[in-house]
């Protein structure tokens, strides 16, 4: 992808939230020549720039997602980086760190650059590849993380599949460690999951559904923190689900532990009671939990603990999720509606403001990994995204860029709407 545009551009008259620099003007003007940000244009510049009216709306830096899935190589059916990228720019995010469950995963060097190639061609926005932390994503033997680190991945994982075995944990966090990569985790003891299909508790029992205890989360959660401190590597913990495992995650920070932690926004959303019909557009892994965790997850992202906000798409064809409930398969595509649920669900629920949201959605994911973005600085890349705040609006299937068909906010009434999005000072979604 070769996103700068360098023609100048400028954002007149919309309020600016920079969380990076702590900056929020009620009516500001944002500049980009040559794809980066600058504090001004000279007059030949501005004489000759694009001009963006940007009243009534927010500019922020473009979002950054820590946790998505891109189907290509290999599951080009349910989605592609042509359409995944457009739905991410169309959710008003700018940098994907995209998970190495391909086919073939991403253990190695080829499929690496498999997927560099094609995303040099395809991609809307800029990809930043994962590769597993261990071979096939199996949890039996490490990755070659030295010659993943020189192909260009930005962390290690082993997504939902996990590391179930904590010696092996410990080797890998001592591994990556020696070449400064952050593992990110997904907590889940499989053990205790074998079959499970929604949260345990009493949704689940009415439904007549096997459940999935918190405790299968928090007992990872908490053995990842214990080998944190063990072998002082850095450690991400994905999509939390749990009040508890947000309580675990408080205490590590407490004591200065190198860990870190998101939240999906339909996490922040919904709950159980949300598969009151057994819709299989919202059996996801980790699963919806109950008001009191939602209430909880809220609480930790304001306070900090959870550091950002993650989409968490995992696409499926609509073939795939068109069964029972019991026999579909995980997954929700959330790219286009991450931000307008989690604003609905933070900002218009009333528990924080705009700033904060955006924070966790911009410099603090971005921090996680040490990346250049989510920042409006001067120098940086014009990478920006345009809101709406106060847009109420219901997704509809036809208007969706992602090729999955299990996106499961369709037709849910939201507030917050992305308007454009700039990569490199190039418009990629938007009139």
């Amino acid at each position: 992808m070769n996103p700068a545009d360098h023609s100048p551009l400028w954002i007149r008259g919309a309020r600016v939230i920079d969380p990076s620099a702590k900056r929020d003007e009620a009516k500001g003007d944002i500049y980009a020549l040559d794809g980066v940000i600058v504090d001004q244009l000279s007059a030949a510049d501005q004489a000759k720039a694009r001009i963006i009216d940007g009243q009534g709306l927010v500019v922020a830096p473009g979002f950054v997602d820590l946790n998505c899935r891109l189907g290509e190589p290999g599951r080009s059916a349910r989605e592609t980086v042509r359409t995944g990228t457009r739905a991410a720019a169309a959710g008003g995010f700018t940098t994907l760190v995209t998970m190495p469950d391909s086919l073939p995963a991403a253990d190695n060097v080829g499929t690496l650059q498999l997927l560099r190639e094609i995303c040099s061609r395809e991609a809307s926005v800029r990809v930043l590849p994962t590769g597993t932390l261990t071979k096939g994503h199996e949890g039996k033997a490490l990755a070659p993380l030295g010659s993943m680190k020189k192909a260009g991945v930005v962390a290690v994982t082993d997504t939902t599949s996990g590391v179930q075995n904590n010696e092996i944990m410990r080797r890998a966090l001592e591994y990556a460690a020696m070449f400064d990569l952050v593992v990110l985790d997904h907590c889940q003891d499989s053990s205790m999951t074998e079959g499970a299909q929604m949260h345990e508790g009493a949704w689940s029992l009415r439904l007549g559904v096997r459940g999935w205890p918190r405790a299968a989360e928090e007992i990872v959660a908490s053995s990842d923190c214990l080998l944190a401190e063990l072998t002082k590597a850095r450690i991400h913990l994905q999509h939390l689900s749990s009040g508890g495992s947000a309580e675990i995650v408080r205490r590590a920070k407490a004591k200065k532990l190198s860990v870190t932690s998101e939240v999906s926004a339909l996490h922040l959303l919904l709950t159980d009671a949300s598969l009151a019909n057994y819709p299989t557009s919202l059996k996801t892994n980790p699963p919806l939990r109950e008001e009191a965790d939602r209430l909880a997850l809220i609480t930790a992202l304001i306070d900090g603990t959870i550091d950002a906000i993650c989409s968490d798409h995992s696409p499926c064809t609509a073939t795939e999720k068109d069964c029972e409930f019991d026999l579909a398969p995980f997954g929700a595509a959330t790219l286009e509606t991450a931000f307008a649920a989690a604003h609905t669900a933070v900002v218009a629920g009333g528990h924080a403001d705009l700033a904060l949201l955006l924070a966790r959605l911009t410099c603090g994911p971005a921090k996680v990994l040490g990346l250049a973005a989510g920042t409006l600085r001067a120098g940086a890349a014009a990478d920006l995204v345009l809101l709406d705040p106060k847009a109420t609006w219901k997704p509809r299937a036809k208007d969706l860029h992602s090729k999955s068909g299990n996106n499961p906010l369709i037709g849910h009434a939201l507030t917050g709407r992305v308007q454009a999005t700039f990569v490199g000072a190039r418009q990629v979604h938007g009139a």
